[in-house]
């Protein structure tokens, strides 16, 4: 009963991408468009971008029409398919890597605030991890900020917490370039 099923043979012609394949690539490229445009102008500099995918990109920054803007990413990614992808995907990579590093150190320096505010224990803790930082200054911001706490039925306000948090951003912030520092002994 199968017998009437043709046999496809290797060179019988289906040696390009099918239709929809090519689609997908093609709308994979447009988000690759998208995501560059979500970058800062300054990174696409390194990219050596044609020129007319540059003027293109910097017109799709502009256009505010929904329409408008659609047909101006469908554009950017008909452009995209003459250049290499791979260096714009790198790039686009690095810079969210970059974004979810700061946030990962802004939800650190919170939670340290928190821990400090809540109790001694964790001033030694963080004395030990951060050993170059201004001892009596952060005793001063912790004492500051836990009687800004106690005089405000809101613990997030007064002046002092805020300070404290900032003291604690640039305490960490040295952090990232310590252990290239360790390698280097």
């Amino acid at each position: 009963m199968q017998e009437d099923t043709p046999d496809f043979e290797a060179d019988d012609g289906f040696d390009r991408p099918s239709k929809s394949q090519m689609k997908r690539d093609m709308t994979a490229l447009q988000k690759l468009g998208e995501d560059l445009l979500a970058l800062p102008e300054s990174r696409w500099e390194p990219l050596a971008l044609p020129e007319i995918l540059y003027d293109a990109l910097k017109a799709c920054k502009k256009i505010t029409n929904f329409e408008g803007r659609r047909r101006q990413m469908q554009y950017i990614g008909k452009l995209m398919r003459k250049i290499d992808p791979e260096p714009v995907r790198e790039a686009v990579a690095a810079f969210k890597l970059g974004h979810a590093q700061d946030s990962l150190r802004l939800h650190q320096s919170e939670r340290w605030r928190e821990r400090l505010l809540a109790s001694d224990d964790a001033l030694q803790d963080f004395l030990n991890e951060h050993a170059d930082v201004d001892i009596q200054q952060l005793r001063n911001l912790v004492r500051a900020a836990r009687k800004d706490a106690a005089n405000v039925p809101e613990k997030r306000s007064g002046r002092a917490f805020r300070e404290l948090f900032q003291f604690i951003k640039a305490s960490a912030a040295p952090e990232a370039s310590e252990p290239a520092d360790d390698a280097d002994e």
